[in-house]
This record gives structure tokens, sequence and C-alpha cells, in this order.
């Protein structure tokens, strides 16, 4: 005999769900043995694991106590970039006035450490004059020394005034003596403070090259946004620059002058330098003139400094320079033995979840039993993964929320098999009553869960930071509880109700037609009781507890309509 339908697609969707946990763990395991940076536990967060506690102290200019809305602005900027590197569960507050105390769960990396730090300070600079970092020269006779110390008595102001940024006017006699003498090397020099209308000499991160750039043409206010992305020609990352209205203006005459020096083949002037904190992270050539506003940094990045970077820039600059006075580990501020008891709490629950299922739903217990089971297990390596991918760690709120799923799964579970048992005392078989009663809890479930997702929503929008993560668990194991229902305990249910134990209506299986109202024959058949002759007496000791449920299970409409007839057939009596 040919499948049937509904049995092709129970092990259509088993498979589907096999095929997930395949998927899931094949990720997981890529991310731990290929990248070495996933795990097979999930992340703990502050709460529950300890981290590192970062002390920024703010410096002004003039040495004032910085106002409160300095602070307040330069926690939120770092909160933004610690935020954007996939950091969760991080606390970040002020205190004494001018301190800011970041703690983040974990050994922080540097690439968090500088999102922490750096002020990102952009300005784009022409450049006038490149070679390499050198502070030396080899003369006639071969010998390597030292450049000398620049003349005090040299020109430092340009014979000719300068027309614009890319003017060469601007290299006096006193500036080239001091860059060919400028060691990259030297923590004394600070081109990140030079005077924006001057000249500046600056070198590349590495200090390999270095360069005398002209004025500022633009800053890092003009930009709103930047992102990081992959150039798909030469499959380098960079980072995309957007610039708002008047930066874009600005940027296109700047890239009309630069690009005309590309046409006349004078290099290095047709070089524009993106400068961060005094180091030019890249100085391409002006390939075309830009009047979109919407350039692209290109330079020696990886998908994480092309994010760092992107990163610094999109959020700004922060208000005040940061000194880090301290930076050490810190314990727990609730421990093991606190993540222990959520552990045991929740197991408590899955105990009495499951006690309760066997005892009211009999075989039907294990079908609960195995969903939370397989919910657990994509669950788990859900999480592990999230940890990896997105940063995301596991508090001790979270696991409350992975707690309050398990009864809002057993809600659903007791939807779905009620319904069932509802069919069965329509008289209908139970393959029937499966499939039918899948249609039927369905609608309830969905609506149900709808609900649960957006209270999650707006409770991880609006809440504080240690709410966000119950209110990203509860979510996140609502979708998966849906998941298992579709994939995993309806399809089960179909394949158990053509079993003999379940399809035969056995006492223990849950389905037992008579103990829930129907009368019952045989499989799947079923007939009304007889009330005449003398099966009379033996149908209604058989009915008689069948009879009581489904009277107990009646609803309130089934009740009066009862009520309404009886009341009728005693009126039909008495005329009689």
């Amino acid at each position: 005999m040919a499948t049937t339908t509904p049995v092709r697609h129970a092990w259509r969707a088993l498979t589907a769900l096999l095929a997930i946990v395949v998927v899931l763990f094949g990720i997981n395991a890529l991310g731990v043995y290929a990248f070495g940076k996933s795990s097979w536990v999930p992340a703990l967060a502050l709460d529950l694991q300890g981290g590192t506690q970062i002390i920024l102290e703010a410096k002004t200019p003039d040495g004032s106590t910085p106002t409160s809305e300095q602070m307040d602005q330069a926690a939120s900027i770092i909160r933004q970039r610690v935020d954007a590197s996939g950091v969760g569960e991080t606390d970040i507050t002020t205190q004494a006035g001018n301190q800011i105390v970041v703690q983040i769960p974990g050994q922080a990396d540097d690439e968090t450490r500088n999102r922490i730090t750096a002020s990102a300070q952009m300005q784009l600079r022409p450049v006038l004059y490149t070679t390499a970092a050198s502070t030396s020269y080899v003369g006639e006779d071969g010998n390597q020394t030292p450049y000398p110390t620049p003349d005090p008595g040299l020109v430092s102001t340009p014979t000719a005034s300068p027309t614009d940024g890319s003017d060469l006017s601007w290299v006096t006699p006193a500036l080239q003596a001091q860059f060919l003498a400028y060691d990259c090397s030297d923590e004394a020099n600070d081109p990140a403070n030079a005077p924006k209308d001057q000249p500046v000499i600056a070198c590349d991160p590495a200090g390999t090259a270095k360069y005398i750039l002209g004025p500022v043409e633009l800053d890092g206010s003009s930009i709103t946004d930047a992102t990081a992305g992959m150039n798909t020609q030469n499959g380098q990352w960079v980072v995309n620059v957007v610039f708002d209205a008047d930066g874009a203006k600005t940027f296109g005459e700047v890239s009309q002058r630069l690009y005309a020096f590309t046409q006349a083949g004078k290099s290095p002037q047709n070089q524009f330098a993106f400068v961060l904190d005094g180091a030019v992270i890249s100085a391409p050539s002006m390939n075309g003139v830009i009047l979109d506003g919407k350039p692209q940094i290109s330079g020696s990045f990886t998908q994480e400094s092309s994010k760092t970077l992107a990163d610094q820039l999109k959020y700004g600059a922060l208000p005040l320079s940061f000194e880090v006075q301290s930076s050490n580990s810190i314990s727990a501020t609730l421990g093991s033995q606190q993540l222990q008891i959520g552990m045991i709490a929740g197991l408590i629950g899955l105990a009495l979840v499951a006690l309760y299922s066997l005892i009211v739903y009999r075989a039907l217990g294990f079908v609960i039993i195995a969903s939370l089971a397989v919910m657990g297990v994509l669950t788990y390596i859900t999480l592990c993964i999230l940890a990896w991918r997105m940063g995301f760690r596991l508090s001790l709120a979270g696991v409350a929320g992975l707690i309050v799923t398990i009864g809002f799964t057993a809600d659903s579970f007791i939807v779905y098999f009620e319904r069932i048992r509802d069919e069965l005392r329509d008289g209908k078989s139970i393959t029937g009553a499966v499939e039918d009663g899948w249609g039927r809890a369905k609608r309830t479930i969905y609506i149900s869960k709808s609900i649960n997702i957006l209270a999650a929503v707006v409770l991880y929008i609006l809440a504080d930071a240690t709410v966000k993560g119950f209110a990203f668990t509860l979510g996140l194991t609502t979708v998966i509880d849906i998941l298992i229902f579709i994939l995993f305990t309806h399809p089960v249910m179909q394949l158990l109700a053509r079993t003999r134990f379940f399809g035969g209506g056995h006492p223990l299986s849950g389905l037992d037609p008579e103990a829930l109202g129907a009368v019952y024959r045989g499989r799947a058949q079923f007939r009304q009781p007889v009330a005449a002759g003398a099966e009379k007496g033996a149908a209604a000791r058989r009915t008689g507890r069948s009879r009581g449920e489904a009277e107990r299970r009646q609803t309130i409409a089934e009740r009066k309509q009862a009520e309404l007839a009886a009341s009728s057939r005693k009126a039909t009596e008495g005329d009689d």
C-alpha cells in the first residue's frame, strides 16, 4: 500500500528538522575548529562569569572638570562602539565626575580596547609630499648619517600665498627640514593636535611612510555613515564613507582638483589622506570625480580592522580625550552559585512539566518530553553560535527567560492535545482527530506565540540592559518552540496515530476514546451507545465513565443546549 500523504509530510518535516540540527552543529564546529572563535559552551555574561574592568579618566584642554553632558555623551558613544563590536551585557557607568567605568564580560581583546579608547578624530588633508620613513641618509662618502637638526633660521612662511590645499607653496624650507628629520617612532610628535589651517607632517600607523599634508579640507563631523565591506574587484576590505550635504559638496570640489593632478601625472599631489588621530590610515590617489559624497577608504584592512574603523567614524569622536587609569579583571557579580540555582530551578520546572504530562496525558507525555528535549538541543547550539557571531552572552536574566519558556511551551502542548481529544469526543478517528486537531490548535498557538514574540521585542527595545537578556532568550526560544511544533511534535503525532498502541486507542496511550467520552468499538471505528434490549445495561456500564467524562468536559454552550433538550423531553413526556 502506498504511503499516505500525512505520513510523507511527517517524514519530510522530521528530515528537515534533522538537517537544521546538522547544519547548526556544523556551523558551530566550523567556528570552533576552523576559526577558533566559537565554543561548545554558551558564553556567560558579566554577572555569571566576570570580565575586564577599564577605568577611563577624562581630560580637557584647559584642565577643567568636564560637564555632565560631556560625560554622558562620551559614555553613550563608548556604549555604541562596544555594542557594535558584538560584546553583549556590557556595563558602562560614570563616576567621580570625570571617570567612565567600562565592564566587559570575559577578556577584552585589542580591537575592543581600541573601540573604547580611540577618539576617532578624522581629517581629510591633501598630500603634498611623501617618502619612506627615514631619519638618516647616505652621503657621497657612502656613510649613513642622521639628518641634521633643522636650522631655526630657515624660512617658515610661504613666499607666495597658497591658492588651495594642494599648493606646494605650503612646503617652506623650515617645513622641508623638519620633514627630513621627522622620526615617526618619536612619541613626542603629536600631529593630531596640529592646527587645521596649516600643513602637518604625519606617518602611517606602521611607521613605514611619512607625509607632508596640506590644511584640513574636511573632518569627521561631516560623516553621516560609515560601513565596512569588501571590494568586489580586488577582494580587499574597505570602509565606505558617506558625507552630509555640505561635506559632499566640499569633497566634490576636492576630487575635481585632485583628479586634474592625476590627469597631469602629478604625484603625490593627486592623493588625499584620511588622517585618523594624526596617523595616515590611507592615502589613495583620486581616480575620478566623486560628486555624490560617498568615497571609499582602502588600505591594508582586515575584516575586523575595517569594521572597527567604520564603527569609530560612524559613532563620532568622543567629546573629550581619555586616559586609561586602570585595566584589570573582575569577578562575577553573582557567581556560579546563582547560575547553579537557576539551572536547578529550570530542572525542577522540567521535572514538574514531565510529571504532569505523564499523569494527565499518559504515553502522550513522552511526546511532550521528547519535544522539550529537541527544543533544548536547538536552543543550546543556537546560543553557542550567537555567542560567536553576535557576541551574545547568557546572563541570569537570560536563564530566567529560558525557564519561563518551559511553561509557555507546555501550555502549547496542552492546547494541541486537548484539541485532539475534542475531535475524538466528536466521534472522529484518531488519525482524523490528529489532523483536524492540529488545524484548530495551530491558529491558537500562532496567535499566542506572536504575542509572546511581540512582548519580547518591545521589552528588548525599551527595557534596561539588564533585562535585555531575558527578552532576547524569551523571543528566541518562542521562535524555536514554533519550529519544534511544526517540524517535530505534529509529525510525530501523525506517525504515532498510525501505530497499534496509539491508533488503537490503548488505555495508556492518552487517546482512549472511551475515557474521553466517545464510544469505541475497534481501531478507528466508533458507534453510538446501544440503549435497547439486553445490551442496554451492558452498554450503560461500559459507557458510564465515558459519559461522565464527556459531561465534565462540556462547554457552557453545550451544557445549556443539553439542559434545553432535557427540558423539552420532560415537557413532551408530561404531555403524553
